[in-house]
């Protein structure tokens, strides 16, 4: 049975192995189970599987649970597979891909697993959008399936939206929402200048911005459903939503009403807010850790930006890094901190890495090795990071996989990505 073949799967440890309060990331020695992933030759919606097949291979790739075969066997959808030929190359996973498209606009994905191994069909499942633009879940729902049918480490997180800003113009930036390879994208909030999204709850209904549209900047609460507005509050200079808590009671904001930036508490029950940060120089980017009784942020306090940690209703600060001089867009996820960094420039130009530490020891890794990698975000299990890489004047979305080491680019072709969440 292939699940001998996945047990490594079920083995894997958790992301950070905390002894002593140290941080390691340990590579893993794995033996993947080869899987092909082939369209029915039988189906009449090729254009849109084979975009489908590529979307799957995509995200069987970026799990790191399976290895995508180059070999190839069509066989028709209502046909069992060439068991010993994919036997005889050492496959011991195929799928099959077929679809249909309804008169009312329904998009229906088709999928069958065989475990080679076995030879049996183990996993037959459909799934279907009323917008055929959005295909691309449907591939993510079906490596979801099936990574969830060998019980390995959950890819949950490739299901769900991303919501981006992105240069439009001279003062104009529209808000988007899309997956993770940006295959799918639709605008949310256009017109004038509006960046800084964040999303305000976990079922992706409700986003934070700051718009640049009103007299003053204005931190504006949207939901992008039915299009109910609120207004948080404005500000001279800076403004922006930097932390959603996990119920989504508390956030982080930086505002300047004074001049100069500083971090602020704000309780969306009470709609009270409660300045954390009284430096007189810059505060920004301010981000929960150890159970919303800590923040860690950006300051240039010590002449150059850096990263600081500090208690909710302490006004003692503590540095957290001691690389570089010049830290700065940082993320959290419980005890695990992640900011970007400029290093020395070399002949392709200024770089920006992106590096990961512990509140609660002093190591360092490295996750980027070139380029200009910034604004970086966890997933929402840790597992994960989202981050920017900047190219000229256009973007890629970065996704780098802790536990595997391995990191992938979906690049917004001739568009510069302000910021980012997920």
């Amino acid at each position: 049975m292939l699940r001998i073949f996945l047990v490594i799967s079920l083995m894997l440890s958790s992301l950070f192995a905390e002894v002593d309060g140290h941080l390691d990331i340990v590579k893993k020695g794995m033996i993947l189970p080869k899987v092909v992933v082939s369209i029915s030759p039988d189906s009449l919606e090729k254009d849109t599987l084979s975009k489908i097949r590529k979307a799957l291979v995509d995200d069987f790739n970026v799990s790191g649970h399976f290895e995508v075969s180059s070999a190839t066997s069509l066989t028709a959808y209502d046909s069992l597979p060439d068991i010993l030929g994919l036997s005889n190359q050492g496959i011991n996973l195929y799928i099959n891909l077929s679809a249909k498209k309804e008169a009312g606009g329904n998009y229906t994905l088709m999928t069958k697993l065989y475990d080679i191994n076995s030879r049996a069909l183990v996993l037959e499942k459909n799934y279907t959008t009323s917008l055929e633009e959005r295909f691309v879940f449907l591939a993510h729902k079906a490596a979801i399936s099936i990574n969830d049918h060998f019980k390995a480490p959950s890819i949950a997180w490739m299901d769900k939206f991303v919501v981006f800003s992105v240069y439009d113009g001279p003062n104009k930036a529209d808000i988007m929402i899309g997956d993770y390879t940006l295959t799918y994208k639709k605008r949310v909030v256009t017109g004038g200048l509006n960046i800084f999204p964040k999303w305000a709850d976990k079922e992706q209904k409700t986003i934070y911005y700051t718009s640049y549209n009103y007299k003053k900047p204005t931190l504006v609460k949207l939901n992008i459903y039915n299009r109910s507005k609120e207004v948080i509050m404005d500000s001279d200079g800076m403004l922006a939503c930097s932390d959603v808590n996990a119920d989504g009671s508390k956030i982080l904001v930086t505002a300047s009403p004074t001049g100069q930036p500083d971090i602020f508490l704000y309780n969306t029950k009470t709609k009270s807010k409660t300045q954390i940060t009284k430096y007189s120089g810059i505060d920004v980017g301010g981000q929960f850790v150890e159970n919303d009784s800590k923040i860690v942020f950006v300051s240039d306090r010590l002449g150059n930006p850096n990263i600081f940690a500090q208690s909710i209703g302490s006004t003692a600060v503590e540095r957290l890094v001691f690389h570089s001089n010049n830290n700065s867009s940082v993320t959290s996820h419980g005890n695990n901190i992640i900011f970007s960094s400029k290093d020395a420039s070399n002949e392709l130009g200024k770089s920006f890495n992106l590096y990961l530490i512990s509140t609660r020891s002093d190591s360092l890794k490295r996750l980027t090795s070139s380029g200009v990698n910034q604004f970086p975000k966890f997933s929402p299990d840790g597992e994960s990071v989202l981050f920017i890489k900047t190219f000229g004047e256009a973007s890629s979305i970065g996704i780098i996989r802790l536990e595997h080491n391995k990191s992938f680019l979906f690049p917004l072709s001739g568009k510069r990505i302000q910021s980012i969440d997920w």
